[in-house]
């Protein structure tokens, strides 16, 4: 029998205990692999190239309020800005109003849209016939997938914030990644039916040359309606994004005191399963020692069979978070401005993390086991 079979079989030697032990495991790695997709999602990916270029500019004080469409030409005359587009929220009923059919609904200039989102991918005949038409609207083609839409297809969306209904046809179907479950309409059809919102716009977004640009373009803008009746806020989109998270509270420590008590917890279910295990082997431990096992050996092979336990039940836990993502993430009623998926690396990290989990939960038992005589060994008795 090789080593590596000896540990497999102890490691499971009581089966039910085994078990929930992995099963224990793979909860908590479930839970810690979620939140850490979460924390990726929000702060560390950082979007496509363009993304990284894009400044969000609104008013100071609160997003219900709008700013004059002339800021789009002072805005534009900044050194290093690209382009601008109005970008307005619709916020619209499509059917009804069950969750899963919600979707983003902007209204912007079609003229300008691409110059500024060149990450999304449109054939070029679709962008001119949505140019083209004033009622015309592009859909993501997860969205097209979703309802069924097809090129000339016609949307209805009820007007909630503006007293519109928007009859709106479908001229283009683009593609992005990630999905960006949005439609993009001609801010001019709500101007023509909305009187009050005519010459007005809920943001603009602002497209720099260059990232390094973008501090500099946006602190310009602040500057320039500093003193002005609406003043700005220009940030990266990044930025922008994480405002919305920030309204949540502090997400950040929320998510940092889960992964410890996940942590925590994992840690304490192992050790208590190895400290229970090597007390149960102890006349077994003398026996080895008899056959020639060294101290190192028989603390290699305690510790070997708690690390194979904790990464079995890692494997299985991480498994199950990239399963529980992707459902959520590709389900009718899930919406989220931010990308949410399992990377490698975050599986790496999570079966990572249950290995030094194992290790840390044996080290102490499996060196007292290791120290264990081999006449006191032998006489225990439990």
């Amino acid at each position: 029998m090789t080593l590596t079979r000896f540990v497999t079989k102890n490691a499971f030697r009581n089966k039910r205990r085994s078990i929930l032990t992995v099963l224990s495991i793979a909860f908590s790695l479930l839970l810690l692999t979620l939140m850490m997709t979460i924390w990726r999602g929000f702060y560390l990916d950082q979007g496509s190239t363009e993304s990284s270029q894009r400044i969000v500019v609104r008013h100071r004080v609160s997003l219900t309020f709008s700013l004059p469409g002339y800021y789009r030409d002072k805005i534009r005359a900044i050194p290093g800005v690209v382009g601008v587009v109005p970008m307005s929220w619709f916020g619209g009923i499509y059917k009804d109003q069950k969750p899963e059919n919600f979707f983003a609904q902007f209204g912007t200039d079609p003229d300008e849209f691409f110059k500024v989102y060149r990450d999304l991918q449109l054939p070029q005949e679709q962008i001119v016939a949505w140019q083209r038409d004033r009622q015309g609207v592009i859909v993501d083609d997860s969205l097209a997938t979703k309802y069924g839409w097809k090129l000339g297809d016609r949307i209805v969306l009820q007007g909630t914030i503006y007293p519109v209904n928007l009859e709106l046809i479908v001229r283009g179907i683009y593609h992005s990644n990630p999905d960006t479950k949005s439609v993009y309409f001609n801010t001019k059809y709500v101007e023509e039916a909305v009187a009050f919102f005519k010459g007005q716009a809920g943001t603009f977004t602002v497209l720099a040359a260059t990232p390094g640009e973008v501090s500099q373009i946006a602190g310009s803008v602040d500057d320039m309606f500093r003193n002005s009746p609406q003043p700005t806020k220009a940030e990266s989109e990044k930025a922008f994004g994480l405002e919305f998270v920030a309204m949540m509270g502090n997400v950040k420590a929320f998510i940092l005191s889960i992964c410890s008590a996940v942590v925590f917890a994992t840690l304490l279910v192992s050790a208590n399963t190895m400290a229970m295990t090597i007390r149960e082997r102890t006349r077994e431990v003398a026996v080895l020692k008899t056959l020639g096992f060294t101290r190192r050996g028989v603390l290699g092979l305690f510790v070997s069979e708690a690390v194979s336990l904790s990464l079995v039940g890692g494997v299985i836990g991480a498994g199950l978070g990239w399963v529980l993502v992707y459902g959520l993430t590709h389900s009718p009623q899930f919406f989220s401005f931010f990308p949410l998926v399992v990377t490698p690396g975050i599986g790496l990290l999570a079966l990572l993390t249950s290995g030094v989990v194992g290790l840390l939960s044996a080290a102490v038992p499996s060196y007292h086991a290791s120290q264990i005589n081999i006449v006191d060994g032998l006489r225990h008795i439990g």
